[in-house]
């Protein structure tokens, strides 16, 4: 079982909220079953400040975060990674106030969105009833929605992060924590004066991480939680839906929760060869299966981390890529 979830978030889309002394939150209105209730643009420290993740390519968040930051200064623009609904609007923010972006780095080549496209086994996921025969409006906001979340393929920081880097302000200290895994240049922030990290996609209160490959990295995922394991926190932040005020407990479910899915997907392969899609229709079955492509790029993750094991491997022994294999047996 799943850790439990708490979907219990109002987003006060457009607003920029309080959500500790030092931290303030608006939200994007760009809900999705990737981004909750949308993608949470945080601000560190008062009157001279950090902006974390500015958000999607969306001209309206933009305009309502600088609103609300009038009179006050833009010291640095952080980044936890470059999936299109964290970092693309941080040329525009820049472009207003001229803080600098920092980041772990550009985006990966190799790195895929979290979104439909690429998934392995590309047969139809969708049962008829499922199908719904969009107007032409609604394609073209489809359309749309998608373009403002494309990754961040162009991105370059002004300046590069390495784990343990601090980024000082009046009255603030971060920490920047590298934390591969869901993409191999994702950041969380430590905020030391409220021993309280700002999780991005890496930790989520509301679901769990989609770890896309082949840049996503199920070991360098686990990797990750055991660092936020090891420290102290109060609080984690996650750039999607509210804090989650236990850590430890939560982050330990996440990863016993990984170690069963390992286990569960061995089960699936003890009788045979199975098919990625095999495998999500058995594991996934009480999950809306609008979220069964998603998923199958995290059983192709662990399938991965069980081949590098010796444990299984692609049913077509010449199989040159591992993420896009849909086959798989025991070894």
């Amino acid at each position: 079982m799943p850790p439990l979830f708490d979907t219990d978030f109002e987003p006060h889309h457009g607003e920029l909220t309080d959500v500790s002394p030092l931290l303030r939150r608006i939200v994007c209105n760009n809900p999705s079953k990737f981004t909750f209730h949308g993608s949470g643009t945080y601000v560190i420290g008062r009157g001279d400040v950090a902006v974390v993740d500015p958000g999607p390519r969306d001209e309206d968040h933009v305009n309502a975060l600088l609103q609300s930051l009038d009179g006050e200064t833009v010291r640095s623009i952080l980044i936890t990674h470059t999936h299109g609904d964290h970092s693309p609007a941080a040329a525009a923010v820049q472009e207003a106030t001229g803080a600098p972006i920092l980041a772990f780095g550009g985006h990966p080549s190799i790195a895929t969105s979290e979104g439909d496209e690429d998934v392995a086994d590309d047969s139809d996921w969708d049962t008829g009833e499922d199908r719904k025969e969009l107007t032409d409006e609604e394609k073209a906001k489809a359309k749309a929605d998608r373009e403002k979340h494309f990754p961040d393929v162009d991105f370059e920081p002004d300046q590069r992060l390495a784990h343990g880097d601090v980024v000082e302000g009046p009255g603030w200290t971060v920490e920047a924590l590298h934390t591969p895994g869901h993409i191999s240049n994702h950041l969380c922030f430590a905020l030391a004066e409220e021993q309280a990290v700002l999780s991005g996609d890496h930790v989520m209160g509301w679901s769990t991480t989609i770890i896309p490959p082949p840049d996503g990295d199920l070991l360098a995922y686990l990797s990750s939680l055991e660092l936020l394991l090891a420290r102290d926190d109060s609080t984690l932040y996650p750039t999607h839906g509210g804090a989650i005020t236990k850590p430890k407990p939560y982050v330990q479910e996440l990863y016993d929760h990984r170690r069963i899915r390992e286990d569960q997907i061995m089960r699936e392969l003890s009788d045979g060869p199975k098919s990625v899609r095999e495998i999500v229709e058995v594991l996934y079955a009480e999950v809306d299966r609008g979220l069964w492509r998603p998923a199958a790029r995290s059983v192709i993750s662990h399938l991965i981390a069980l081949c590098d094991a010796n444990r299984a491997e692609p049913a077509i022994s010449d199989a040159q890529v591992l993420a896009t294999a849909t086959t798989w047996v025991r070894r």
